[in-house]
């Protein structure tokens, strides 16, 4: 018998079916589809009617409105020819997880509103904590731990909230602000850190940021002049964020001088991995991050290099009781046994919002899947592309390297100036055939080509240095 409008069971069980027949046909032909969606501003909105339907519409009439509308508005980030911004590679497994979180609709602000959501949660982080060979403190058995955050966004507010408070013995959030406070990035630090600023209420003016050297990295000795400089003048400084692989050109931050300084200033040191962070599943890769012992905080992201489909940031403290301390608030709606006995994490009091997903089943099903084996694997492969397409600029007569390539994104452009760059970039989008991005280093345009979507392969890279080679040449 029917329940109102409810999908039955069956029914439900007929359609997802269909659904996953989609998303594997979807899967199968992406690479033949134009990365960069090709409609104009408001085409997709001219396409929908101007009022929610009265009557509910069949599957069929929905999953063709997909087709129409939906479909040619994307932007195919599981392209293997998406070479822009940084990897969103996703696969099987992740999306398998995201489903069954999605089934489950759990709510997991508390242990107790589903304790296999928090401890499943914690266990994984320590296992991350063991494959990428990070500081033992990040563990949830000593004094730190580990929760996953929507963003590297987030994490950096959270981690930035945390040394807020550290600074002014956690009365910022009691009394307000007094005396300034100030926040050190380097120039090529990712702009989350300047929104996280404007929201924890610090104020932009007091955002330092520090001058990079030759290879785009902070240099530590600008840093602690700046540093000195302000509590000189009356400021009290709070908080740094170091960068291992930067967004512009995947710079690296030398953590141990900027460990150092932090912990002789007593300034709370984040350090941002976002996507670079995956590459330390890999031994080879884990110099890059020399000196995270010395951090308060760290985070990187699953959902940019580790097969994990957004949303999933892996945030960890070396002080849990700080953060907490930062962002707990205990309505009595909220009280209950288990949060008062101490025994459980609650990480509603890990994060802004109070709500959460059940985001780590996804991250659990990869792990499970690929296996540490299978994720050094792939992480392997793309480096190895990246350095082919490297050698490739290195040995051209018309291209040159723009900056260092530590691991999957290499900065390159045209000798012929600006405005050739631009026209390559422009022409190789606008064709659909593959996706770059770009940035400014040293004042000049510069390409981006990130090696990291799931399934790219040589034949993709290759495909890519022809079709840039042939833009350059119209």
């Amino acid at each position: 018998m029917k329940s109102g409008y409810h999908l039955e069971a069956d029914e439900f069980r007929r359609l997802g079916h269909q659904l996953i027949d989609w998303i594997a046909d979807y899967q199968q032909k992406v690479e033949t589809l134009p990365v960069l969606s090709q409609v104009k501003p408001g085409q997709v909105r001219s396409l929908l009617p101007a009022a929610a339907p009265e009557q509910g519409e069949s599957w069929g009439r929905i999953m063709a409105d997909v087709n129409r509308i939906i479909m040619p508005g994307i932007t195919h980030w599981q392209s293997p020819n998406f070479f822009a911004y940084f990897p969103a590679n996703s696969s099987g497994p992740a999306v398998l997880g995201d489903l069954l979180s999605a089934g489950l609709g759990v709510q997991g602000m508390l242990w107790t509103t589903s304790p296999a959501c928090t401890e499943l949660e914690t266990h994984i982080m320590d296992w991350l904590v063991d494959m990428l060979g990070l500081p033992a403190h990040f563990k949830s058995s000593q004094s730190g731990g580990g929760v996953i955050q929507d963003s590297a966004s987030s994490a950096a507010l959270c981690a930035l909230l945390a040394g807020r408070e550290r600074a002014t013995q956690f009365s910022g959030n009691e009394k307000g602000l007094r005396a300034p406070l100030t926040v050190y990035a380097s120039s090529q630090t990712h702009s989350s850190i300047e929104k996280g600023v404007k929201i924890a209420g610090l104020g932009k003016e007091n955002l330092r940021l520090i001058p990079v050297d030759d290879h785009f990295a902070m240099r530590p000795d600008l840093l602690a002049a700046q540093i000195a400089r302000d509590r000189k003048e009356g400021f009290l400084p709070c908080f740094v964020c170091a960068t291992v692989g930067t967004t512009s050109s995947n710079a690296i931050d030398p953590l141990p001088a900027i460990g150092s300084i932090c912990r002789q200033e007593g300034v709370w040191l984040h350090v941002d991995a976002a996507m670079a962070g995956a590459a330390a599943v890999c031994p080879e890769f884990r110099n890059l991050q020399e000196g995270l012992e010395l951090a308060d905080s760290y985070c990187f992201n699953p959902h940019k290099w580790l097969f994990t489909n957004f949303d999933c940031d892996c945030f960890f403290v070396r002080d849990r009781a700080a953060l907490i301390q930062t962002l707990s608030i205990l309505p009595e709606y909220l009280r209950n046994q288990a949060t008062e006995s101490g025994a459980v994490i609650d990480y509603r009091d890990w994060q802004i919002p109070l709500g959460r997903r059940f985001r780590s089943l996804k991250l659990w099903f990869v792990l499970r899947h690929y296996g540490v084996e299978g994720l050094r694997f792939h992480v392997h492969q793309h480096v190895d592309l990246a350095r082919q397409f490297a050698d490739w600029v290195a040995a051209s007569e018309h291209f040159e390297l723009a900056a260092p390539r530590p691991l999957n994104l290499v900065c390159f452009r045209h000798k012929g100036g600006d405005e050739i760059n631009r026209r390559i970039q422009e022409r190789l989008n606008q064709s659909g055939a593959l996706f770059l991005s770009h940035t400014v280093l040293n004042g000049r345009h510069t390409l981006r080509l990130c090696v990291g979507q799931t399934h790219t392969a040589l034949n993709h890279v290759q495909k890519a240095w022809e079709l840039i080679q042939a833009a350059a040449q119209d």
